[in-house]
């Protein structure tokens, strides 16, 4: 539970079911780090809610501390990318490394008196399985809501892990679910919904918190068109292809086209719909199938396969014709031209409404 209306509704769902039911509680990050003190951090206000709705349902509940492990898995990896242009998307790795990573790991879900157990969350997303009578396979699928659909940032998670996984709301709008939580009294009924990364929070401006574990690096900003020095940028990190860039002095609107990594450059270009901005082709090293044994046949043909393209949350998905090469990398080739696509990003892939699996942008043309 996240102290959300979502999570409150799938726990309260269960509860009038016949599960042996406890709550868990993730704290991933820890204010002490950057103030010396937990004194009004946001975990507080959320683990607060987390018990008022489990006295409400007689549910026990528990805090687990995974902030070494979010640290360690996310975080860090994530800076790293950062401080070399890329744009990571640590709530994707948050999925796969520590919610269906080290707390699945601290749970006793391995031990035979665990083995019918389950692990229920509060993501719109459903789960079916396949048709095998001998050794059915989970697959994860878009949810009821597609305004709300979180297949997106759960494309990472592992077979094993969604195997054992209940997606309760899945089949439900998000305007069910909060008049379910007034219809049951549930004190987070009227909780606005949680934006931004979880360890930057609501009120700090990204670039600031990141200045704060990334040292200085400036470097020149180029006009792609002249190859003229316009400017000087403090970091890559603090600029995203297909930005403003904001330039004192100059004539237009520019906006960034791409970053170098190598030479510490970051080139613009005239106008928001200039082609250097637009981009039909992926690439992706390591792509991670959800059934990893079973990627999709037809992938190694030379007209490859049909499938439908997410590379930013919430984005409308793109159809697509992918294909493996002889080293493993994946080829997306997308129908349509995409703005802003950045190496870091997660491409995910499904075939109509299943998601098969997602991995890291490594490159585009």
């Amino acid at each position: 539970m996240s102290g959300g209306v979502d999570s409150s509704v799938t726990a309260m769902l269960l509860a009038k079911q016949d599960y042996d039911l406890s709550a868990i509680y993730m704290r991933n990050w820890d204010t002490r780090d950057e103030s010396g003190t937990d004194k009004g951090c946001e975990w507080e206000k959320d683990w607060e809610d987390v018990q008022l709705v489990c006295k409400k349902l007689d549910l026990p509940c528990e805090l687990i501390d995974l902030s070494r492990e979010y640290w360690n898995r996310v975080f860090e990896p994530s800076l790293r990318q950062w401080e070399l242009g890329v744009s990571p998307n640590p709530d994707v790795w948050c999925n796969k490394e520590i919610k269906f990573g080290a707390l699945l790991e601290r749970l006793p879900l391995q031990s035979k008196a665990y083995e019918n157990a389950y692990f229920a969350t509060g993501h719109y997303a459903r789960k079916s399985w396949s048709a095998s009578s001998s050794n059915p396979r989970p697959k994860l699928l878009r949810p009821v809501d597609q305004h709300k659909d979180q297949t997106y940032f759960l494309s990472a998670i592992s077979e094993a892990g969604l195997r054992q996984a209940l997606f309760p709301i899945g089949h439900l709008t998000k305007l069910e679910v909060r008049e379910l939580a007034k219809e049951h009294g549930l004190s987070t009924a009227e909780r606005p919904d949680s934006v931004g990364i979880c360890f930057v929070g609501e009120k700090t401006k990204f670039n600031s918190f990141l200045s704060s574990y990334i040292p200085a690096n400036p470097g020149p900003i180029i006009n792609k068109i002249t190859g003229k020095v316009v400017g000087e940028h403090s970091g890559l990190w603090n600029f995203t292809i297909g930005q403003n860039a904001r330039v004192p002095g100059m004539p237009e609107k520019m906006f960034v086209a791409s970053k170098d990594a190598d030479t510490n450059a970051i080139y613009l270009v005239p106008g928001s719909t200039h082609t250097s901005l637009f981009t039909r082709v992926l690439r992706v090293q390591a792509f991670t199938w959800i059934w990893k044994d079973s990627p999709p046949s037809g992938l190694d043909r030379p007209d490859g396969i049909r499938l439908s393209l997410m590379h930013r949350y919430r984005m409308t998905p793109v159809s697509c014709t992918v294909m493996r090469t002889v080293d493993n990398e994946l080829v997306i080739d997308c129908d349509e031209p995409q703005q802003a696509v950045t190496p870091g990003q997660v491409a995910a892939l499904w075939d109509g409404s299943w998601c098969l699996g997602s991995g890291v942008i490594s490159s585009t043309s």
